[in-house]
């Protein structure tokens, strides 16, 4: 008898804390409810207090070259204004784009300074690699982004054992007699730009067949269309940082290597113990000189290349 009463009395008691947890959910959830909502509705008004995004205003001058871009034009306003948009809310590309251009951009604008080519084209070696040794989907490479034969076209060695899109002196310079020819061509610097995108013989033929002088009028597919505002909008960006919201220090910026050149004219059995006899590492002789591509070179023709190393301090 007792022990059927003790069983009783533990199901009665189980019953009852269920009856209570229920009656207590019921209670329990509404206020659960009830400041979820107050937090919703503090953490709406805190957004919308401390988070803002701007629309851009456009420059009212600007120029490419030395040459007025006009920005009354029809479209042209339009068109820049997306670039300045895309590259401004693309934080981490553009904070790259001020880290890089430190490091890579005195190099550039030495070598653009010694043959002539304005300035304004370093931004055009930004635009196409991000200052990186990129590989495009159409086998494009390097900081200046050649094609295999256009690359040998002006000079560069492009083999199993050396690449020299991915030398940067090099590249620029063959860049910088791209650009001159097709200066020869257009006499407007817009349309070189422009040119260096979508090929001189492909923009001469839309140029003639929609009867225009000017890249601003023309009618293109969507890449080189949109190239030289986006050229634009990196000068821009670069040149009036605050104003389009960067807050870039000194010191977050990468410095540019401290390097010495060592002529080689002769073959390098491995260019790991070549390294490691002049007191470095197969890794920082390759961050130095990305066009090296084998491990050895044999250098059948003993061509002179001037390999960088660590400057000895």
């Amino acid at each position: 008898m007792k022990k059927h009463f003790s069983l009783i009395g533990k199901l009665f008691l189980i019953l009852l804390l269920v009856f209570v947890c229920i009656q207590l959910s019921g209670f329990i959830d509404p206020l659960k409810s009830d400041k979820e909502e107050v937090i919703d509705h503090h953490y709406q008004e805190h957004m919308e207090e401390h988070y803002k995004v701007f629309s851009l205003p456009t420059p009212h001058h600007l120029t490419f070259c030395g040459q007025e871009v006009p920005l009354d034009k029809f479209g042209v306003r339009e068109k820049l204004d997306r670039e300045l948009l895309v590259n401004t809310y693309w934080h981490s590309n553009t904070f790259l784009s001020f880290k890089r251009s430190n490091r890579f951009f005195p190099t550039i604008e030495r070598i653009l300074a010694e043959e002539n080519i304005p300035d304004d084209f370093k931004y055009l070696a930004l635009v196409e690699s991000g200052l990186t040794n990129a590989v495009s989907p159409a086998g494009a490479r390097g900081y200046w982004q050649f094609m295999t034969e256009t690359a040998k076209e002006f000079g560069l060695e492009v083999s199993h054992e050396v690449d020299e899109r991915y030398n940067l002196e090099l590249s620029t310079r063959a860049a910088c007699q791209y650009l001159k020819d097709s200066f020869e061509v257009y006499g407007d610097w817009a349309l070189v730009a422009a040119s260096y995108n979508m090929g001189i013989g492909g923009l001469s033929k839309q140029l003639k067949r929609q009867k225009v002088n000017s890249y601003w009028d023309l009618l293109l597919n969507q890449e080189t269309a949109r190239y030289v505002y986006r050229i634009l909008a990196m000068k821009e960006i670069l040149n009036h940082s605050e104003a389009y919201g960067f807050v870039v220090r000194a010191k977050d910026l990468y410095e540019p290597h401290s390097t010495r050149k060592l002529e080689v004219d002769s073959a390098i059995g491995s260019w790991i113990d070549f390294a490691i006899d002049n007191g470095t590492t197969y890794n920082v002789l390759h961050t130095l000189n990305p066009w090296i591509k084998d491990e050895r070179l044999l250098n059948k023709k003993r061509k002179s290349y001037d390999v960088l190393l660590p400057l000895k301090e």
